[in-house]
């Protein structure tokens, strides 16, 4: 299912055009194409956190500088999935073990003190005089000795089908997306308590059938006990 198909079922289902509304200033609007993208993006981000395909996993290469042990985040980094040292001679990944600032800074007193980086942890917003330069960063110990590559892995949100068109959620599990879209719609337009239920439980089967999937079969091989592990019959 494309954005245009999503849209026409959503506006179907509901039986509502969703007319643009005119707010109190006489000028602001919330047009019907607004109005939808907000209902599909909103249960797009409820679905890629209730679940963790393989879609929404990302990597990208960095480097580690030496005397700095801070690492920026891209920007739409979400949460860590791995951190690893690359040895450009060999190609070797030596993965750090995730801790807390807590952890790095008793057992890394010295920030002077240098090495190859062994653990790591989320550190938060980088601040330079009175401006956020970076959002979320990642603090290592110890501080690097020399300048080494690191391969992140990490979760971020896909691009929405709002402005793709098309995405993997819409051509394999559209069911769970329509559903999550039109809670939002259904809740937007106020609708009976009857009718939100029973979206709700609808929304629900679908979203059972994508876990299923995402945190059960696509996870039966998977060598990381750390992962989340859906029991499938």
């Amino acid at each position: 299912m494309n954005y245009t198909e999503l849209k026409k079922a959503i506006r179907g289902y509901v039986e509502n055009d969703f007319p643009t509304i005119t707010f109190s200033d006489s000028v602001t609007t919330f047009t019907s194409d607004e109005q939808l993208a907000t209902f599909v993006k909103q249960a797009e981000q409820r679905i890629y956190n209730s679940m963790q395909f393989p879609l929404v996993r990302k990597s990208v290469i960095g480097v580690f500088d030496a005397d700095n042990p801070y690492l920026t985040c891209p920007s739409d980094f979400l949460s860590p999935y791995s951190l690893a040292v690359i040895n450009l001679t060999t190609g070797r990944r030596d993965f750090l073990l995730n801790k807390d600032v807590e952890f790095i800074r008793e057992a890394y007193p010295i920030p002077t003190s240098t090495g190859r980086p062994r653990h790591y942890a989320l550190f938060g917003p980088m601040v330079n005089g009175a401006t956020i330069t970076t959002d979320i960063s990642i603090i290592v110990g110890p501080t690097p000795d020399l300048n080494y590559q690191a391969e992140l892995h990490y979760y971020y949100y896909p691009e929405s089908i709002v402005t793709a068109g098309t995405t993997w959620l819409g051509d394999n599990f559209d069911t769970v997306l329509l559903y999550g879209a039109l809670q939002e719609g259904y809740t937007f337009i106020k609708a009976e308590q009857d009718m939100l239920v029973r979206i709700d439980t609808q929304y629900k089967e679908a979203l059972s059938l994508a876990k299923r999937l995402a945190d059960g079969l696509e996870r039966q091989d998977a060598y990381r006990s750390g992962q989340v592990r859906y029991p499938v019959p």
